[in-house]
């Protein structure tokens, strides 16, 4: 049975999507739209945490997202690769779900799961509309189908945005999702190592960025994304 979505979000590790384009997910659920979630790992070789948390923490945070599905394909942290194995799993994710849109990790970071994880998510995508191209799964979910776009969001390092979303409006809700994480992100109580995201100031980074991307476009705070082709559009006056 096909179980259809608007938008389907892959991310490398539970809680990339949350950090990235939560604000961008809400905000299409809100608009009556439905938005899955397909993490790749389970986020196991994370410095923080274990796997049973980062479970428990995903699942907290679907839940304050109202996400419609969420998948872990337990792909190997870190050790992943773009093989014909790898891509098999997430056509089938695509052809069960066929989203209209994509939203796959940046096209380079800091965490070298981040470049590689959109990078096999963008082949896949193309891959799931070769009707000759076979999945494990032999059901009638498996028709050949591909997203009408594939859009990165951004992580880590700058990079220019190709267009941006204004979730100015769902600003203090991705926050509030972001620290169910919270054997990630900072907690004063927490004996863990430090890492580069575990600090206080990490939560400052998270916003400045929204409000740098915000900015151009005379919004209080927005998320970026890069394209694989450059979109069309039907109305000049509806651009910001």
């Amino acid at each position: 049975m096909i179980e259809k979505l608007d938008i389907l979000v892959f991310s490398a590790h539970p809680d990339d999507a949350e950090l990235s384009c939560s604000g961008t997910i809400m905000k299409h659920i809100d608009a009556g739209l439905k938005v899955g979630i397909i993490d790749l790992t389970q986020g196991e070789m994370g410095s923080r945490g274990t796997i049973e948390t980062r479970y428990a923490e995903a699942e907290a945070s679907s839940n304050l997202l109202g996400v419609h599905a969420r998948v872990n394909l337990k792909l190997a942290d870190v050790f992943f690769e773009i093989n014909k194995e790898n891509k098999r799993l997430i056509v089938e994710q695509i052809r069960r779900f066929q989203p209209s849109v994509v939203l796959a990790n940046a096209i380079s970071d800091r965490h070298p799961d981040h470049a590689r994880a959109g990078q096999l998510v963008s082949e896949a995508c193309f891959l799931s509309g070769l009707r000759k191209f076979e999945t494990m799964w032999d059901n009638d979910t498996q028709v050949a189908t591909r997203p009408k776009a594939v859009y990165h969001y951004i992580q880590d390092y700058y990079i220019k945005p190709d267009f941006v979303v204004d979730i100015s409006s769902y600003v203090d809700r991705k926050m509030e999702v972001i620290k169910t994480f919270k054997t990630q992100f900072f907690d004063p109580e927490s004996k863990e190592p430090q890492t580069p995201i575990s600090g206080e100031d990490f939560f400052d980074f998270i916003t400045s960025r929204m409000i740098q991307f915000g900015r151009p476009i005379g919004a209080n705070f927005a998320e970026g994304f890069t394209v694989e082709r450059f979109p069309g559009v039907e109305n000049l006056m509806n651009l910001k």
